[in-house]
Formats: C-alpha cells, structure tokens, sequence
C-alpha cells in the first residue's frame, strides 16, 4: 500500500467532512506519495522526538492526532520551530497524516472512547452550533471528588484540576478532549451536571459556576493520548506495522 493509498484507505474510516471548517488535518507532508508503506508511527503530536523515533523505527509515515503544520509557517529554518521535525522526516521521505477535529467527531473516535474509558453510559453529541463533537451521557451517581479521582487514575495523569462551586454530587456528565473551554456553556444547556475536559483556563472554570456545571481538568495530554492504540489498530487492520509514541512532551515537575 502506498502513503496515497494509505491515506485514502483512511479517510474512508474517518471522513474529511467530519472536520471542523477552522481545522487543518489530513496529508500534510508528502515527499512520496507513491512510497509503499509497510511501518507506521501513531502518535498524539508530530514533535522532533516523534520524528527521530518515527527515522529511528523506519517508518514509511506517521499518523497523528494534532496537525504537524496548523497555521502558516512563513520561514523553514533549521533550529527553529517546526524546522527540524519537517526538515528531518522530509530528508527520510517520511509522510505524515493527522485527523484532527473529524476525529474527535467519528462514532467511535476519540470522544467516545473517553466517554467508555470513563464508564458514560447512553452517550448523545453535543456541543456549539456546528461542532457537536462532545459527548453527554450518565455514571452512577457519585461526588464531583469520587469522579475526579476516577478521572485521574483511568487516564493515568499526574493530577486534576476540579471547579465544582457549591455542587456536591454529579450523574449526566459530559466530556470533550483537548481544550474544551468553549463546550463548557453547551454542556450546561444540555443539563450536565459535570464537564471533563483537557484544560479549560482559569475564567472558565469560574465561569462554569456561574452555569451552575462542574468542571474537571485532567491535561490535554491525558484526555487524548488514548487514541493512540486506536490509530494502531487502524492502520494494523490494513495490514500495516504499527508503532506507537506516547511520550508526553509536557510534564508535572
């Protein structure tokens, strides 16, 4: 299979139209579109690490959730920015894939295995107008401390922030990964008792009080690092080698 075969064969399992109208996902670098693909490195974001790793284990590509390039690079220069990881994989001819937003959308992606890892029972969609990619759905009833620290030792993170104001006890919970700030008033109106989300900033975890919703902050990392073993699945049942990077590039000291 080649990488433009490789890339078809997965937007067929995860659309481009899923994709949020202010995303940049899908093939992103190309020195070889015709370049069997016979390894591949799954991984949360394309950094330098994952690219030495990615020339390291011989991958033919790599298969991302964050988008190595999202806003316009204007300069290629070795030792800045983005430079070395796109200069490094373009001199081994190593593609890269990412699916970004129409991943955190697909019926079975990345939301919905948040949703499953944290037991969310029922789960509907939810979301802003137009980016219903979040998941709603019901735990036993438990308190806001109960489910933060079930949050916290599922996704294996090193803390978690709680924002709970006067709420005690939580049942139809929502969850979005990543930064999930702007799912915070959505997730209100659809009467979620809680929020789980990747980081949020500080005035809007003060903010959801005033929505009268919880909110848990567990890292972007952890809340998205789980799709990893996904993506190896996928490209495994193509009949593809699949590596996997978790490295988390920021860490609690």
């Amino acid at each position: 299979m080649t990488v433009k075969e490789l890339y078809r064969a997965l937007c067929a399992q995860i659309p481009a139209e899923l994709s949020m109208p202010w995303d940049n996902d899908g093939l992103q670098l190309c020195p070889d579109p015709d370049r069997e693909v016979k390894k591949v490195l799954c991984t949360l974001d394309i950094t330098y690490k994952a690219a030495k790793k990615a020339v390291e284990l011989g991958c033919d590509a790599i298969f991302s959730h964050h988008p190595l390039v999202f806003n316009p690079i204007k300069s290629l220069v070795a030792g800045e920015g983005k430079g070395d990881a796109l200069l490094l994989l373009a001199k081994n001819g190593i593609s890269t894939m990412s699916f970004h937003t129409r991943y955190d959308a697909l019926e079975g992606g990345m939301n919905d295995i948040l949703a499953a890892k944290l037991g969310i029972d029922e789960c509907v969609t939810f979301g802003p107008a137009g980016e219903e990619i979040g998941r709603i759905g019901e735990i036993c009833e438990c308190t806001c401390e109960e489910l933060a620290e079930k949050v916290k030792k599922t996704l294996g993170a090193p803390f978690v922030l709680l924002s709970a104001g006067d709420i005690n006890t939580v049942r139809k919970v929502a969850v979005c990964g990543g930064d999930g700030k702007d799912f915070i008033k959505p997730a209100a109106k659809c009467g979620a008792d809680i929020l789980i989300t990747g980081r949020a900033s500080y005035n809007s975890a003060i903010e959801a009080q005033e929505y009268d919703i919880a909110l848990i902050e567990c890292g972007h990392f952890y809340s998205e690092v789980i799709c990893v073993d996904d993506f190896a699945r996928r490209i495994e049942s193509l009949g593809i080698k699949a590596e996997t990077y978790k490295e988390a590039e920021i860490k609690a000291i």
